[in-house]
């Protein structure tokens, strides 16, 4: 199978239905050993594994989800790639593609009445060895139970191999739509532009599109909250880099006025997102991806509070977002000084900032001012 052919396959499946989920809550893998990171879908839980270099977790449904790290036992990702797939008694095919400029390759599962995905990635050389260590990881469940590929998929693409990928779109989403030349763009409500590329909106929105179908699988699970906070993390990972530049033209550009303090800069960062047109799609995720919003001035609550919080998190401004499902609403968070009402989460007492109506910082309305319905959504991205 050739790599556009692979790619359609993938595509085809980031919209599948899924069935019910269980109740265990993961959270985001750290490897202090390797460096590298994975934010699985909520309701993985691990099952076994040495901590180090192997870890499996087993998720709904009856999924797994095994990672193993290899350090001086192949020659490269390609030889791995075969020798795992002739181990498994793999008949799927296999992809190899370069992310962040490191070799890489997609699997598909098909073995022994599993199917799934899996993907191999070289990770970051130590200075003193003499190859790479090399990343396995296989998302997976039986064939004859509910289709789960889009767990799969959204698992594999949670993989960041170094804090660096941290910030950038996933290796799936990487292979999946190649992101084009940069080219400037206007940024809206100003006089700037920045560098973007000719992909970025569309990748974008299809992690957002991908990210909800999953998260709607939650709807009635006990763990839905989490797995909010999860959609919101996947969004705020995959869109860093996209608007990187944009973000950093922006505040450049806001700094050569004399602000006296970070509230006076989150002021002015809310002050531009709150001219945003208000658009909302209810038929769909509801959230414009921020590509889209940061180049064409429009977006829902949710859209305008993460985009305020990357304006922030750019000026070193500790930031964060809130979200309630019983008002359908979002807002932004903000370390800042002085008086308004205030939002405790993560050890931290965040001052309000409502994005879709022009008003001051740390004013919300009496009727969404219950606490107890809203949820903090802190993406403690390095």
């Amino acid at each position: 199978m050739k790599n556009a052919n692979l790619k359609k396959t993938v595509l085809c499946l980031l919209f599948s239905a899924l069935c019910s989920l269980l109740s265990v809550n993961a959270s985001p893998l750290h490897s202090a050993t390797w460096g590298f990171r994975v934010d699985l879908p909520e309701g993985y839980e691990y099952i076994d594994g040495n901590n180090k270099d192997r870890y499996s977790f087993q998720g709904p449904n009856k999924a797994m989800f095994d990672i193993v790290v290899y350090s001086g036992v192949y020659q490269d990702v390609e030889q791995m790639a075969n020798d795992v797939n002739r181990r498994l008694g793999n008949s799927g095919e296999i992809a190899y593609f370069e992310y962040e400029g490191k070799p890489a390759a997609l699997m598909d599962l098909h073995f022994k009445g599993f199917s799934g995905w899996g993907l191999c990635v070289e990770l970051y050389k130590n200075a003193t060895a003499a190859r790479a260590p090399l990343l396995c990881a296989l998302a997976y469940s039986p064939s004859s139970g509910a289709d789960m590929d889009l767990f799969h998929i959204s698992a594999l693409d949670s993989i960041a191999p170094s804090d660096l990928e941290a910030r950038r779109p996933g290796p799936v989403m990487d292979f999946s739509y190649p992101r084009g030349e940069t080219k400037e763009t206007p940024i809206k409500g100003t006089t700037l532009s920045a560098l973007i590329r000719e992909n970025d909106a569309e990748a974008a929105q299809a992690l957002v599109d991908r990210e909800f179908a999953l998260l709607s699988k939650y709807e009635n699970a006990p763990n839905w909250q989490q797995a909010w906070i999860r959609f919101y993390r996947a969004i705020y990972r995959d869109s860093w880099d996209r608007i990187a530049n944009a973000l950093f033209r922006v505040e450049r550009e806001w700094n050569k006025a004399t602000l006296p303090d970070n509230r006076a800069f989150a002021e002015k960062a809310l002050a531009f997102v709150q001219g945003f047109t208000y658009d909302r799609d209810l038929e769909g995720s509801d959230f414009v991806n921020l590509v889209t919003a940061i180049s064409e001035g429009r977006g829902d609550c949710d859209s305008r509070a993460m985009l305020w919080a990357m304006f922030l998190d750019q000026a070193d401004i500790p930031s964060a977002m809130m979200v309630s499902r019983v008002h359908s609403h979002a807002m932004g968070l903000a370390d800042v000084q002085g008086a308004g009402a205030r939002f405790d989460s993560g050890g931290k007492r965040w001052l309000v900032a409502e994005t879709t109506d022009k008003v001051a910082m740390g004013l919300i309305s009496a009727e969404m001012s219950d606490i107890a319905s809203w949820l903090g959504v802190i993406f403690n991205i390095p």
